[in-house]
């Protein structure tokens, strides 16, 4: 069970409404290597991982990235808040608005609907956690390029606390996998898969 703070884990507050912005940081929400994929990849994949320890991070981790799309889906809102009509048809907003008015959808800057595709639960820990670790590193590229393109200080401010966060979550998944590592015979790293390989008596398949 969750228990729910109501705040922001980063403060967000945005003075200047710009659908354009919007169209770009919307990705973070709906895209394929945005929050709401990350808080699902993770949060499935702690079922099957074997190592107490390493579930607790996936869980941990995980419930931080829905904070996270909740950061990301606050921007879009209060980059979209109050827009007239004609804004939105000049801003190019207008096929979003006609089919979501300015509530929040998950979909990539591309227009594309967010899927389950874009994430994977293996059910072997080397696999997710490699999932992981490049996971965290396309979510940092991508706000990368959010903030080669953004110049609003009021939008980059949390943009970069969230770049940051993820460079922790990849240094977070890299100590996951080593502990992992630790449990396993160095020379069957990537022979077996220990949450389904090795049987009650410690035998391997």
């Amino acid at each position: 069970m969750w228990c729910y703070e109501k705040r922001l884990q980063h403060p967000i507050k945005i003075t200047q409404t710009n659908p354009k912005i919007a169209q770009i940081i919307i990705s973070q929400f709906g895209g394929p290597d945005g929050e709401l994929a990350a808080s699902m990849r993770y949060l499935s994949q702690r079922y099957t991982m074997p190592y107490k320890e390493v579930t607790g991070i996936l869980t941990d981790i995980g419930t931080e990235e829905l904070a996270h799309m909740e950061m990301v889906c606050t921007i879009v809102y209060q980059l979209t808040k109050n827009l007239t009509p004609e804004e939105i048809e000049k801003s190019g907003f207008g096929t979003y608005y006609v089919d979501h008015t300015l509530a929040l959808w998950p979909q990539a800057a591309s227009g594309t609907p967010w899927t389950a595709a874009y994430i994977q639960s293996k059910g072997d820990p080397i696999t997710d956690l490699h999932e992981d670790m490049a996971a965290e590193q396309k979510a940092r590229t991508t706000y990368d390029n959010i903030l080669r393109l953004v110049k609003d200080p009021e939008v980059c401010e949390p943009i970069r606390f969230l770049r940051a966060r993820e460079v922790v979550h990849y240094q977070r998944f890299g100590e996951s996998l080593r502990i992992v590592q630790d449990h396993l015979d160095s020379k069957n790293f990537y022979a077996i898969n220990p949450e389904f390989d090795i049987r009650q008596d410690g035998n391997c398949r």
